[in-house]
This record gives C-alpha cells, sequence and structure tokens, in this order.
C-alpha cells in the first residue's frame, strides 16, 4: 500500500456533552452504514453482508466504552481531549 495522505478528524479539548454528542454520531453513522450494507447485501443476494454483521458488534461495544469514560468524565468533572486521524492509501485489493 502506498500512503497517500495523513488527515485530522477530530482535534481538541471537549466537555463531556460536547464529546459524547461527537463520538455518538460517528459511531452511530458507522453502525447504520453497515446495517445499510447488510440490508442490501439481503435485498440484493438474498444473504447477509458477513463483513458488516461482524462489524457492527464490535462497534456497539465501543460505543459503551465511550459511553463509560464520558460518563466518568462527567463524575469526575473532567474534560475530554480527542484526537482522531484517517490515514488514506492506495491498494490494489
Amino acid at each position: 500500500m502506498n500512503k497517500l495522505e495523513t488527515l485530522s478528524l477530530i482535534e481538541g479539548n471537549f466537555s463531556e456533552e460536547e464529546a459524547w454528542e461527537i463520538l455518538m454520531a460517528l459511531y452511530s453513522a458507522k453502525i447504520n452504514f453497515h446495517r445499510m450494507r447488510d440490508f442490501s447485501s439481503r435485498e440484493r443476494f438474498g444473504r447477509p453482508d458477513e463483513a458488516a454483521q461482524k462489524r457492527i458488534p464490535e462497534l456497539q461495544k465501543e460505543k459503551e466504552k465511550v459511553s463509560q469514560i464520558v460518563s466518568e468524565a462527567k463524575s469526575k468533572n473532567k474534560r475530554l481531549i480527542i484526537t482522531s486521524g484517517i490515514e488514506l492509501c492506495l491498494s490494489d485489493d
């Protein structure tokens, strides 16, 4: 793979409410993406999308972890620093 670019998606210091809103929106969007892929595969091919079926519970577990971390930040009156990047690469796969 040839690395093209690294982009910054999230970079900042957030209140627990802001962090919750940002992260839940991202995880919800990813879960919805995989649900739609699975639905499309079932409608078009009559079978589930195995990758989507595997990824949805993984994302839901991560969403629960985020919820716990945000709850901890709230109970301790702390802010959350979030840094998230995207690496774009070319692939022949």
